[in-house]
Formats: C-alpha cells, sequence, structure tokens
C-alpha cells in the first residue's frame, strides 16, 4: 500500500516537472516578441536618437545580441538552441564556399527580376572619394602631376577597334534587367529622380542606368579591365565605400581570413581586414609565405597597376567598417558569428576560419568595433564569364630548403619561349609587365595568374591578390627581377612609361602619393615604401638597359604601340 502512494506521488512530481519545463519553453519562445514589442514601443515613446556605443554594449554581450536579433532575424534567443546543436545538423556539413554560393546565386538572379535603391539616404553626407585628399594637390604647371601624366600621349594610345568577340559581355543578349517588372520597383538613379531614369523604346532599362558594378563588369574587354578615363570607375569606387552591407560570409581558401560583402545594389567585393600597421614591416627572418597580407598593400596595388596602365587590377577601396553593424549583425555565416568575443580591452574582435591565423591569438580586433579593411570589386561570376587558372612559370618553391627550377638553370628561360602560351602572342610580355609591377612593390606570392577564357590566349594577365606587397621598404628583392633579366624582353609601351616615371615631372613616388590620398583611408603608404618605389624603378630600368646593351634594342624591346597586338613579332625570334 505504501508503494502504491510512493509511486502515485512520484508520477505527479515527474507530471509537474514536465510542465514546468513546458512552461520555460513557451516563455523562452515569446520572450523575442515581447522584448521586439518592448523595443519598439520605447523607440515610438522616447524617440532615442543615441549613438552606437561599442563599449556599452560589450558590457550587455547578451542583451545586444537579443536586440540586433529582433532588428535582423537571426540570431536570436529562440535559435540559441539551434546554434548549440548547429554541429549536428546535416547542413552544417555546408562549407562557407557553399554558403557564399547559394547566398550570392540566388543574390544576383533576385537581382535580374527585382532592383533595390542603390544607397541609403544615410551615406549622403559622406563626401566623394575625391574629396578624401582635402584639397591636397601636387602642382605641375598649375595642374597636379597625374592629370598631366594621363594628359600624355603615352597614355591616349587607342585601342584596335573592338568586335563582339574582344567583350567580354554582348550587352543586347547577354545582360539585361527588367527592375520595372518586379514587385519592388525601387531601382533609382544616383540623384534618385525616378522621371531621369533612361529607358529604351522597348521599355528596357539601358546599360547607363545599370549599376555600377554591373556597367565595370560589362565594361571588360580583350585588352583591358576598364578604360583609361572611364567614368565608372570613379563611381565604383565610391559604391565600394558608401553601398549599404547586406551580408557578409567567409571566402573558402587561401591562409588568412577574407570576407565576402554584398551590398545593397547586389554588387559583392572581397574583403581583407587590417592585420598590420603601416609602419610595420616585414621581419628579415620571415619566408615569403608565412607573412601576413597587407589590406593596404591591395589599395596601393590597384593604384599603382592604374599609373603604369597596366588597368589589370580590379578596382581597389579602402573602408573603415564597423564591426558590429556591418559583420556580425548581417551575417548568417554561423561559423563566422560564433568566432565574435569582447577582448580584454573591451573591443569586438573575430576570428573566423582559414587555414593559418584563424585563432583567439590571431584575432582581428577593432577599435572599439571600428576596422579597416580593403574592398575589391568582384570579377564576373565564374558561371557567366569563365577564368582560367595558370601556374606562374617563375613560382616559387614555397619551401624551407628547396629552389625553383629558375633558381638554379640560367637558360630556363629559353625553355618557357619553346612552350605554349608562351612561345607566340604577347603572354609572355605580359608576364614581364607583371614581374615588374610585383618588383615595385616587393610581391614575392605572385603562384598563379588567371585570364578570361573566352579570349583564349591573346588576352591580359589578372593581377589578383596583391596583399604581400609593400612588406618591405629597406630591403629590394632582385630575385623577383629574375624573370626579367633572363629573358630580356619588355613591351615598348612599358619601357618609355618607365622612362617617364623616372623622370622627375613624372616622379612615380609623386604620382602614387597623390593618387592614394583619393582613398578614405589615406595615407594608405609611409614614405620609405613611396621611396622604395622610386629606388626600384631604377633597377628595373639598370636591368633593362643591360639587356639592350648585350641584346640590341630590336631584340629587347617589342613594338605594341602601333598595328594589331596579333601580329607581334613570336617572343622567340631574335
Amino acid at each position: 500500500m505504501i508503494k502504491m502512494i510512493l509511486f502515485r506521488k512520484f508520477r505527479v512530481l515527474i507530471l509537474m516537472v514536465f510542465l514546468v519545463a513546458c512552461t520555460m519553453h513557451i516563455m523562452i519562445d515569446l520572450l523575442p516578441k515581447l522584448e521586439k514589442r518592448a523595443t519598439g514601443a520605447d523607440s515610438a515613446d522616447g524617440g532615442c536618437q543615441c549613438a552606437h556605443h561599442p563599449g556599452g554594449e560589450s558590457q550587455d554581450w547578451g542583451k545586444q545580441r537579443a536586440r540586433s536579433a529582433a532588428e535582423a532575424g537571426w540570431p536570436n534567443k529562440h535559435t540559441l538552441r539551434i546554434l548549440q546543436d548547429f554541429s549536428n545538423e546535416p547542413s552544417s556539413n555546408l562549407t562557407s564556399h557553399s554558403l557564399e554560393k547559394l547566398t550570392a546565386t540566388g543574390d544576383r538572379a533576385e537581382a535580374v527580376g527585382r532592383m533595390r535603391p542603390s544607397a541609403g539616404k544615410g551615406e549622403d553626407h559622406k563626401p566623394l572619394i575625391g574629396d578624401a585628399s582635402g584639397g591636397r594637390t601636387f602642382p605641375i604647371h598649375g595642374v597636379s602631376r597625374l592629370a598631366a601624366l594621363f594628359e600624355h600621349p603615352l597614355y591616349k594610345v587607342d585601342l584596335p577597334p573592338l568586335t563582339d568577340d574582344d567583350t567580354l559581355f554582348n550587352v543586347n543578349t547577354d545582360i539585361r534587367f527588367y527592375p520595372r517588372s518586379a514587385e519592388n520597383q525601387g531601382w533609382h538613379n544616383e540623384a534618385g529622380n525616378e522621371e531621369e531614369e533612361e529607358f529604351s523604346p522597348t521599355g528596357e532599362v539601358t546599360a547607363e542606368s545599370y549599376p555600377n558594378w554591373l556597367r565595370f563588369h560589362i565594361g571588360i574587354n580583350r585588352y583591358e579591365l576598364y578604360s583609361r578615363h572611364s567614368p565608372v570607375l570613379d563611381a565604383l569606387l565610391k559604391d565600394l565605400v558608401t553601398q549599404k552591407i547586406t551580408s557578409v560570409a567567409m571566402k573558402s581558401g587561401g591562409t588568412q581570413l577574407k570576407l565576402i560583402m554584398t551590398f545593397q545594389n547586389y554588387g559583392q567585393a572581397l574583403f581583407k581586414p587590417m592585420k598590420q600597421t603601416r609602419e610595420q614591416e616585414t621581419p628579415p627572418d620571415f619566408f615569403y609565405f608565412s607573412d601576413f597580407e597587407r589590406h593596404n598593400a591591395e589599395i596601393a596595388a590597384f593604384h599603382l597597376d592604374r599609373i603604369l596602365d597596366f588597368r589589370r587590377v580590379p578596382p581597389v577601396a579602402g573602408r573603415l567598417v564597423n564591426m558590429t553593424r556591418e559583420i556580425r549583425d548581417v551575417t548568417r555565416d554561423k561559423k563566422l558569428w560564433r568566432t565574435f568575443f569582447i577582448s580584454p580591452a573591451n573591443n569586438v574582435c573575430f576570428y573566423g576560419e582559414c587555414s593559418y591565423y584563424c585563432s583567439t591569438e590571431h584575432a582581428l580586433c577593432g577599435k572599439p568595433d571600428q576596422i579597416e579593411g580593403s574592398l575589391a570589386a568582384f570579377l564576373p561570376d565564374l558561371n557567366l564569364a569563365k577564368r582560367k587558372t595558370w601556374r606562374n612559370p617563375w613560382r616559387r618553391s614555397y619551401h624551407k630548403r628547396k629552389k625553383a627550377e629558375w633558381e638554379v638553370d640560367p637558360d630556363y628561360c629559353d625553355e618557357v619561349k619553346q612552350t605554349p602560351p608562351y612561345d607566340h602572342g604577347t603572354r609572355l610580355l605580359d608576364i614581364m609587365d607583371m614581374t615588374i609591377f610585383d618588383f615595385l612593390m616587393g610581391n614575392m606570392d605572385r603562384h598563379h595568374y588567371e585570364t578570361f577564357e573566352k579570349f583564349g590566349n591573346d588576352t591580359f594577365i589578372i593581377h589578383l591578390d596583391n596583399g604581400r606587397g609593400f612588406g618591405k621598404h629597406s630591403h629590394d628583392e632582385l630575385s623577383i627581377l629574375v624573370p626579367l633579366s633572363q629573358c630580356c624582353r619588355v613591351k615598348k609601351s612599358t619601357y618609355l612609361r618607365l622612362q617617364l616615371l623616372g623622370k622627375e615631372e613624372y616622379q612615380l613616388s609623386s604620382l602614387m602619393e597623390e593618387s592614394l590620398l583619393r582613398d578614405r583611408l589615406s595615407p594608405i603608404l609611409i614614405q620609405p615604401h613611396l621611396q622604395a618605389m622610386d629606388r626600384r624603378l631604377r633597377l628595373v630600368v639598370q636591368v633593362l638597359a643591360g639587356c639592350i646593351e648585350k641584346e640590341g634594342y630590336v631584340n629587347v624591346v617589342e613594338e605594341d604601340l602601333v598595328g594589331d597586338t596579333s601580329n607581334h613579332r613570336r617572343p622567340g625570334h631574335r
């Protein structure tokens, strides 16, 4: 009898525990909605226009996480249990690359049918990129050095006439946007005046009203990523700095953390955060493959490439990013979101996931939640414009003790010149351009390069991934110049521009300093790095002078300023 009574009491106890547990779960589910309603009521009553204080937010990390959840929709307290069990879900097998492809594909596909306003009103107060210099210029006869350079005849050489085969996209068939047919008809021009948009007689949006990232893609051709005086370039650089960031995901691959940022106008850019100050040099005992990537090197590389008139680096701009509002609160990459924390110095930090340098010891910390970074505009999606990856013939061994073949074989270039695609066309000469470009930056990390498949082998090399440049200013790595000294070949246009940039009125360091003043994060390079470029430029000219003395001008300098570039002499010709 006693046993029966105890058994009944035990059953009642179990039932009560179950009811309490159910009640707690219901309260947890309702709490975010109540908080959101309370937040809305507070904002309606008080109309608080308080500034954002990351330090204050770090005092109550849990409250901020719930508050951001009510605004962004993910993550919130309701999803904490999901986050805790995320590693056991089948979808956790998705890599960041898979997530990036899914979100990018979805956003771009949606962009074809429905476009949103290209910029928020909150960004209207920001000055233009060109105003960042504060009016500072480097006068030469009343105009800036940079303006005078771009007016030089060497920078006005016309391209051959472009055919459909020479353009990456045919606007009439490959690119079409129908924003008016979408539910959200919010695709406005820069001034926000809907009536001033240009439409074709058929009612379709004209190419001039496309977003700047798309206009940049349309402008790519066989010879260049963008034209010398393209108005799209400055507009795209402005977008990289001012466009609202709507989503963030980690980019797969590579040794260091990189983020893919998507903007309100559906453009995308690769974000490399600041890891070192401008004054920090690469230690002399560091191997080239173990150095940190520098965000300011990416920015400076774009400006150097433009001054050399290569135009093979995608547009890059510096931006000060709020790690809380513009990364943590907008990312749907759970692996990235989990790595955020507050440092002992009360700064917001995160480290993400990558092969190396992604741990709490190498965390990226803001001040208190602001961080510098470079934003490089994306090239067209690989599904629309395939690119081919090539192994650099002068690739380094990436080994602590072994040397590459070109480092021990003085006749290595003769073998390269007999190997396609270096046995004809301008590919070998483009490698020499890339060699000069890398030497001026001190970049030893050029293991591969890419070209657009549509153009075959008769096209330019894309200068991607320049983050390991500008690491040393007190040392010149002469081994970078080995391809030039072995092959003794250079384009005439490149040769003449190098000589021009060595003159006092067109001094390379002064041109770079003036050009970099246009970036929001100016100064980008310290004076020793600028001075090192002048010194390295003289070394390049000396190497070419030695080649000309040994083999003769006509056998070293390849004519490329007249006629079709495809009709040049074979690189192996002497």
